[in-house]
């Protein structure tokens, strides 16, 4: 009797196993029926599986332990904007381990939220200086109070090519968090209060009439044998720029779902975890029958994301070569060799031959474009907003960082006039990013990189149990 169960428990573990070579197959290989190609843009899954594998991910990883990247600062107590607080998460894996003072660099933390070298920030300081002198000199009878917030408002002038919420760095309850000790993985969060989170993302936020119904959203009434067709056959209906917004966002939550699979609290014994790829939620996420057809799709949509980031660091690559800008932290020599493997990684950027084309973007006639782009970002920023709402704290923290770092991402690709017209030796004030920005951009685009990574990594285990 054992031996027959035994049997039958390795003939379904190969099932499952051959299934979900089907659904990697699905996504990884360009024979597939569309699956290769990747939708609104000329370029095959397996070009970015390679250039990703060989050139980006190593990298990426080494920068994200340099000390400019791995501190981030973040108000994770900020109120959420749209309904009453339903409590915070008490798991222990919840938790987020804020860093001491004591620990921060003493280049980052004497900074201010556009601190990204130490010659920027003394002009800066003149710059506040003569703002406040010119003020006077208009009226001399403001208070100090009224002063400094005009300089505020004249510092943080470009606001509207935001894209995201900043958190403020100023406000007491912002703290900088070491994101190489409270990494991303499983946590438990789960159930109604995050289903409510991204429902009210997809519902409220991606161009989507009340009408139309996601596949698999929890909260939906029942739609009998409606497999999500209609909704695809909406979405194929809309804009360019609506089928990228939507795009973008599912590909951000496919990326953190992979996250949480290839980072899953496997068994813990005294109080020992032990982390690792969980297959079977792998499955449950992912998975053709499982999901309906969902699975694939959704790994498209993390591909078309990345290239869109991808697109976003080569484009931005002019600001950071300028001499000014050198990663500022104090240690002199630390920062000079992360700068050089941020550049490195640039230049591998520039050599990918596939970008995704952001002119194809709003080249409608002018009046309407800059409506629509417009619409485009505030709804994003909106979805910034609603990341004070996860109630998990270590959910919140990758998730206020990577909606921000794709924010930057779309504020750069939208910027190349102001990009190109950027000063050798001295500051922008046209376009410019915090140091809270670049963090974002870059271990945004490290999680996107890690996630094709952990990819290639499922494959590879369930081959192994063929």
């Amino acid at each position: 009797m054992s031996g027959g169960g035994a049997g039958r428990s390795a003939a379904a573990r190969a099932r499952l196993a051959a299934r979900l070579l089907v659904v990697l197959g699905c996504v990884l290989t360009p024979e597939a029926q569309l699956t290769g190609v990747l939708d609104d843009c000329l370029c095959d899954i397996e070009s970015i599986d390679d250039f990703n594998t060989f050139k980006i991910f190593p990298k990426i990883q080494k920068l994200q332990e340099r000390d400019y990247f791995r501190y981030y600062k973040v108000n994770l107590k900020r109120p959420c904007p749209f309904w009453a607080d339903d409590g915070h998460c008490s798991i222990k894996d919840c938790h987020v381990e804020p860093c001491p003072e004591s620990k921060i660099p003493v280049g980052i933390k004497a900074g201010s939220a556009n601190k990204y070298s130490k010659a920027a920030n003394n002009s800066k300081e003149l710059e506040d200086c003569e703002q406040a002198n010119k003020l006077g000199a208009v009226n001399s009878t403001l208070s100090n109070q009224s002063k400094e917030a005009f300089i505020d408002w004249a510092r943080y002038d470009d606001s509207q090519d935001h894209f995201c919420e900043l958190d403020d760095e100023r406000s007491p309850d912002a703290q900088y968090v070491d994101l190489l000790l409270n990494p991303e993985r499983y946590t438990g969060y789960k159930g109604p209060s995050a289903w409510r989170v991204w429902n009210s993302i997809y519902e409220e936020n991606c161009f989507k009439p009340r009408s139309v119904y996601r596949p698999l959203n929890p909260l939906a009434p029942s739609r009998g044998g409606d497999d999500g067709e209609s909704f695809y056959t909406w979405l194929e209906g809309l804009c360019l720029e609506k089928r990228v917004f939507y795009k973008l966002i599912s590909g951000l939550h496919a990326s953190i779902n992979l996250h949480l699979c290839a980072n899953y609290l496997l068994e813990e014994t005294w109080g020992k975890p032990r982390w690792g790829p969980n297959v079977k939620e792998f499955t449950r996420r992912f998975d053709p029958a499982e999901t309906k057809g969902e699975g694939p799709r959704r790994l498209k949509n993390l591909y078309f994301l990345y290239l869109i980031e991808l697109r976003a660091l080569s484009k931005v690559a002019p600001y950071f070569e300028r001499a000014v800008v050198d990663l500022y932290t104090g240690n002199g020599h630390e920062d000079a060799e992360s700068k050089a493997l941020l550049l490195d990684i640039f230049r591998d950027t520039k050599s990918f031959h596939m970008h995704f084309d952001e002119k194809s973007m709003f080249a409608g006639d002018k009046k309407g474009a800059k409506s629509l782009k417009e619409e485009f970002r505030l709804h994003f920023k909106n979805i910034s907003r609603i990341m004070d709402c996860v109630g998990c704290d270590k959910c919140r923290l990758w998730g206020k960082l990577q909606t921000q770092g794709l924010g930057t991402a779309l504020k750069i690709l939208f910027s190349e006039k102001e990009i190109q017209s950027l000063p050798e030796n001295s500051p922008s004030k046209g376009f410019q990013l915090t140091r809270q920005e670049i963090v974002a951009l870059i271990n945004a685009f490290g999680r996107l990189s890690t996630s094709i990574k952990e990819l290639q990594n499922f494959k590879v285990l369930l081959q192994q149990t063929r």
